[in-house]
Formats: C-alpha cells, sequence, structure tokens
C-alpha cells in the first residue's frame, strides 16, 4: 500500500465509536467497575472496559490494511490478559512477567538482528512504556487524548518519511483512541482500564523502536512525543522511590493529579495537557527535517520547561495545602 487512504481510519473511528456505545447500553459494562476510593479522582462508580473499544476499532483496521499479524496478535493479546486483570485482578508478578514476555517476544521477532544486550535493554524499555502508560491513566481524558496526540505524531512522521503501512497503522490507532475521547473527557462515562492502557503503552514503546531501528525517526522522536507521560510519571516514581514509597501502589502524586487536586479540575487538566501535547507533537515532527544544532537547541528547550513547569505546581501544591494553616 503506496497510497494513504482516510477509509481505514475512518472505519478505525466508527468501529470504537460502535463499540463504546454497545459497551455503555448493554450489561457489558458491569463487567468490570471503577470503585472510587481514597486515591481516586472520580466519585462514582463508572465502567473501565473502554479498552475494548479502541483496541476493536484499531485491529478491524489493521485487519483491512493486512498489516502483520504480528502487530495484530501483540495488543490484542496485552488487551485479553488485561481485560482479566480488570475483572479478577492478576497479581501484579505474574502481569509483569507477561508484560516481558510479550516485549521480549516482539523485539526477537520484529528486530532480530540486535546483539542480545541490546534486545535486553529493548525489552526493559518497551515493558517501561507498557507500565508508564497505565499509571498515567487516572484522569478523565487524558491516556485517551496521549493516544490520539502521540499515535497522529507517529502516523505524520512515518508518512514524512515514506512508510504509509505504518502510518495507516498509528493513523487507525489515533482515530480509535479519538472516538473513545467523545465518551472519556470530563464528566467521563466511561473509563480505558487496563485493557486499554497497556497495550496502548505496549504500542507506543514498540512503534518507537520499530521506527528507530528501521530509520524513520531519531531515538529522541518517540521519548519527546510522549514526553508529557515519560517525564510525569519517571519524575514521580524517582520521588516516590527515595521517600522510601512502593511504587507499584496506586497513589495520587503524579503532577496530572496535583493539578487536580489544586483545584484545576479534570476538563481545565486535560486542556492544558492537550496543549502540551500537541506542542511537544508538533515540535518532534518539525525537527525531523532540522540540523542537529538546532535539535539540540529544542529539545534543551523542552527539558527547561518540564523543569519550570514541574517546580512551578510543586511550590504551587503547597501554597495549596498550607493556606488553610496561614488562614488560620
Amino acid at each position: 500500500m503506496n497510497v494513504f487512504n482516510m477509509q481505514y481510519l475512518f472505519l478505525s473511528f466508527f468501529i470504537s465509536l460502535l463499540a463504546v456505545v454497545l459497551i455503555l447500553k448493554t450489561r457489558i459494562a458491569n463487567i468490570a467497575l471503577d470503585e472510587p476510593n481514597q486515591r481516586s479522582l472520580h466519585t462514582k462508580l463508572t465502567p473501565r472496559i473502554g479498552g475494548l473499544a479502541i483496541i476493536a476499532g484499531t485491529v478491524a483496521s489493521w485487519v483491512a490494511i493486512s498489516i502483520s499479524w504480528h502487530w495484530v496478535l501483540f495488543p490484542f493479546g496485552l488487551m485479553l490478559i488485561s481485560l482479566i486483570d480488570d475483572i479478577y485482578h492478576v497479581s501484579i508478578k505474574w502481569r509483569l512477567l507477561i508484560q516481558l514476555l510479550v516485549s521480549a517476544i516482539f523485539v526477537f521477532v520484529m528486530l532480530p538482528q540486535q546483539t542480545w544486550w541490546l534486545m535486553v535493554l529493548l525489552t526493559l524499555l518497551i515493558t517501561w512504556m507498557t507500565n508508564l502508560y497505565n499509571f498515567m491513566d487516572g484522569s478523565d481524558g487524558l491516556a485517551g487524548g496521549m493516544g490520539l496526540f502521540g499515535f497522529a505524531s507517529y502516523a505524520v512522521a512515518a508518512f514524512v518519511m515514506g512508510d504509509v503501512p505504518l502510518a495507516m497503522m498509528n493513523g487507525a490507532i489515533a482515530a480509535a483512541c479519538f472516538a473513545f475521547l467523545l465518551f472519556n473527557f470530563h464528566p467521563a462515562k466511561i473509563f480505558m482500564g487496563d485493557s486499554g492502557s497497556i497495550p496502548l503503552g505496549f504500542l507506543s514503546g514498540s512503534i518507537g523502536v520499530y521506527g528507530y531501528f528501521n530509520a524513520l525517526w531519531p531515538a529522541w522522536f518517540p521519548v519527546l512525543v510522549f514526553s508529557p507521560f515519560i517525564i510525569d510519571a519517571t519524575v514521580t516514581l524517582i520521588k516516590r522511590q527515595i521517600a522510601g514509597a512502593k511504587i507499584w501502589q496506586a497513589h495520587r502524586s503524579h503532577y496530572y493529579q496535583r493539578l487536580v487536586q489544586m483545584g484545576w479540575g479534570h476538563r481545565k487538566t486535560a486542556i492544558a495537557e492537550y496543549s502540551l501535547m500537541l506542542c511537544v507533537a508538533a515540535t518532534a515532527v518539525m525537527l525531523l527535517k532540522q540540523s542537529v544544532i538546532f535539535t539540540l537547541q529544542a529539545l534543551f528547550f523542552w527539558a527547561i520547561a518540564y523543569l519550570v513547569i514541574m517546580r512551578w505546581i510543586d511550590r504551587r501544591c503547597l501554597q495549596v495545602q498550607n493556606a488553610p494553616t496561614a488562614i488560620k
């Protein structure tokens, strides 16, 4: 396929849209409900199997495009395992083992010419992205928005570099995420759940690695595209590790969670995150054709920008927490 055909993106969008409606209008929604707790940012029972709709639209489009069965099998398999976890709560050790196995198989099948140590490193990186995306799925519209902007950026980059099938692949994921977002933006009627965040995290890492080793983009490209999630999750977990907290336990200390708690709410936080996602995505695509010096300057700018943003949130949170004491 050498022509970018929009009909496959519409196919992904409408199948995902219909799947979400089907879930919400039937008892399927009751398969897995997210019950609010002290760490939640929502206040009512909400279905958390929206990932089924995202993967349904994506896989249907990929099959129509005749994408390699390897690509179809990996996210579909992770979706099934994650759905079981959403319903029955699988042990974290088993989940991590399966994710490592899937990542290792991907690297072995799709990148077989690499040295053993690099294959191990790539397996760990993809597994980290898989879980990182899941960590960041905790506010209305956030993970779906990252899927929309992130994979749309992959699609544009792949198209610019002449790989139309990969561009179509990513476009289908972005279209499915967009359909899901119509029901997930605040106030969310449905959540993505592990059945969506785990496959999307895997795809963000695996496609990013695949594109690099096939000379479609430099190593920094996928990192910059998904930096709103990568920076937040990585910095937060490092800080929790230093503080002696159990990093695998649910919490409310991610930067996006703190924005919601500061009074921004889900809607304003999502819009702010979308603005950030759009800016870094546009920068990443633009830099593909720029000089090394200009690229380094742009990356340095974003490094400083993230430091400033995180520092502002840290200080603002302290002010909000100390406000009642100051009034007394």
